[in-house]
């Protein structure tokens, strides 16, 4: 019998896809991205272990609520590093009806890549950053690792929204946007929708309380209005790509 181990659930969840959702955290990541604000779940060995029965079960509770148009999304931790289980999860949902979203880096087992994105509704990609050092300077692995899901994405039929982090003297600024706009342009027929997150200082208690040491310690939080003015440039970019089909 499959199992996955669970970091913790969200039951009314209104900002990980459409509507309300119950929200299941995968543990264990991975990346190890210098802004991470849930650094407890990153170990692979922590969580509580459920079996699709079990998450199924907690997910249909909740099923009244998901006539907003909501469902139950993946998150993390990296919920593609437990493929298997994330598989049969979303099988077992699919079946009684529930909207499925992953919110994933596109790190995980390649294997389940295809068949996963065959029954998912939505596909919620964090794009970490846009070229390889970068990349591997934010989240200390290679950019190669998401080779494979950039390329099984590129036959998803389903909904996409795509995140970016924006942290102050990192990403915020014209010139990265429009490499960021490079990166994802190539989706555009199925990107709805693109967020633009500012970086906050929320997770920072964590990290004193695992004996972490905060690798943006000295870095203020982003302005969030200014992440929202690229928001928006960015989806007007796209917008011109959707016109010019």
């Amino acid at each position: 019998m499959v199992k996955g181990r669970i970091h913790s659930i969200e039951t009314m969840g209104l900002h990980d896809g459409p509507g309300i959702r119950t929200v299941f955290f995968m543990q264990g990541c991975p990346l190890r991205c210098k802004y991470c604000h849930n650094p407890d779940a990153l170990s692979f060995k922590g969580g509580k272990e459920y079996t699709v029965s079990d998450l199924l079960a907690f997910a249909k509770r909740y099923k009244a609520y998901y006539k907003s148009n909501g469902g139950v999304t993946f998150s993390g931790g990296e919920a593609l590093m437990q493929g298997e289980f994330l598989l049969e999860a979303t099988k077992a949902l699919k079946a009684e009806g529930i909207h499925v979203a992953i919110d994933t880096s596109g790190v995980g087992q390649s294997s389940y890549f295809e068949s996963i994105l065959k029954l998912v509704d939505m596909v919620i990609m964090d794009v970490k950053h846009f070229n390889k050092q970068d990349y591997k300077d934010i989240t200390g692995l290679s950019m190669k690792r998401t080779d494979a899901f950039n390329d099984a994405l590129r036959h998803f039929e389903g909904k996409l929204w795509v995140r970016h982090v924006m942290v102050p003297g990192f990403t915020d600024n014209e010139a990265s946007m429009d490499a960021f706009f490079n990166n994802i342009s190539h989706w555009h027929k199925i990107i709805e929708k693109v967020e633009i997150l500012p970086y906050h200082k929320l997770g920072v208690d964590k990290y004193y309380q695992l004996d972490l040491e905060d690798p943006l310690k000295d870095v203020e939080a982003m302005d969030p209005s200014i992440a929202k003015d690229y928001e928006l440039y960015i989806m007007n970019k796209l917008k011109g790509l959707k016109i010019a089909v």
